[in-house]
């Protein structure tokens, strides 16, 4: 717990840990605002700041401008809106009168196209076939990109799936993902993905254990499936190893980079609707679903192409 925290007595002490106990349910969020709440508080003592109700926007505005020389401003109201957040919850609870974030105005931030790097379809069936399917980590890797592909799956929905949730429906297989927000979200799998996931299961000899995680770590001795859920630093570390070992070259390749693949992918077909793929992504904002639309690029390189000098 920061020093200046622990300073501030009981009560500081009990609302900043209610704030990432009880306020933020989801994970990555609580991880991202604890890393700002714990680096400015850090940094504010560090430069003198004795007690937390000595905290200033002044203070707070410093921090913003030093922020901005190594980060991205995106990244930098992130961090400035976990400040508000958390000072707004010490308010409430009358640890202090003022919130000093609330003053302070962030840098300024437009984006009408996502940064994640994709891959185009010819890459994605490379990369997709170049991993070895005679081996149960193969396997297991291969289902997992199909699974972000086909369904347009946040990482942590994935890696976050059991075994139940891969179910029949409908004369069909589907998945059921539990998507950022408590959205519970269930997908047809499309037919090379249902292959796929039925190979992975049936190899791994998972079927009967419902409640277990679906994709799990291999021990690198025997080689079989251990019990421990894959993560997504692990799956990250899987995706970087498996684009190098297809000759890839995408720098920035990460887990999102299939999301936007897929959403590319599909609305690239002319009958293709942005409506569906936003349902189909379970985004509330059809606005969000635009970021991962990359069809735009092409259309540029070929424009481009046509100055004939």
């Amino acid at each position: 717990m920061p020093a200046l925290i622990v300073r501030a007595g009981g009560q500081a002490e009990k609302r900043f840990l209610e704030f990432f106990a009880a306020q933020i349910r989801n994970r990555n969020t609580r991880e991202a605002y604890l890393r700002a709440v714990r680096d400015f508080l850090d940094w504010a003592e560090s430069v003198g700041v004795g007690e937390l109700l000595d905290i200033e926007p002044m203070h707070v505005a410093t921090w913003v401008e030093l922020k901005m020389r190594g980060y991205e401003a995106q990244s930098v109201k992130q961090q400035l809106a976990a400040l508000r957040h958390f000072f707004d919850w010490l308010v409430m609870g009358q640890v202090l009168t003022i919130n000093p974030a609330g003053f302070v105005r962030g840098p300024k931030f437009s984006c009408a196209v996502g940064k994640t790097p994709i891959l185009s379809p010819n890459e994605t069936r490379q990369l997709i076939r170049a991993i070895p399917t005679d081996t149960l980590v193969g396997l297991r890797d291969r289902a997992l990109i199909g699974l972000m592909v086909y369904t347009f799956a946040r990482v942590s929905a994935a890696v976050g799936m059991n075994v139940k949730d891969v179910f029949p429906k409908q004369d069909a297989l589907w998945v059921r993902l539990h998507e950022k927000g408590g959205k519970r979200h269930e997908m047809p799998c499309q037919h090379n993905l249902k292959d796929w996931l039925r190979e992975y299961i049936e190899a791994a000899g998972i079927a009967e254990d419902g409640n277990g995680p679906l994709f799990r770590t291999v021990d690198r001795k025997t080689k079989t499936l251990g019990t421990t859920r894959l993560d997504r630093q692990r799956a990250w570390a899987m995706v970087k190893r498996r684009a190098h070992e297809a000759g890839i070259d995408a720098p920035g390749i990460c887990n999102h980079t299939f999301r936007g693949t897929g959403i590319t992918a599909y609305l690239e077909n002319p009958e293709a609707k942005l409506e569906h793929a936003q349902r189909m992504a379970a985004h509330a904002d059809p606005k969000t679903t635009r970021l991962y639309d990359r069809r735009g690029d092409q259309v540029s390189l070929d424009e481009v192409e046509r100055i004939g000098i």
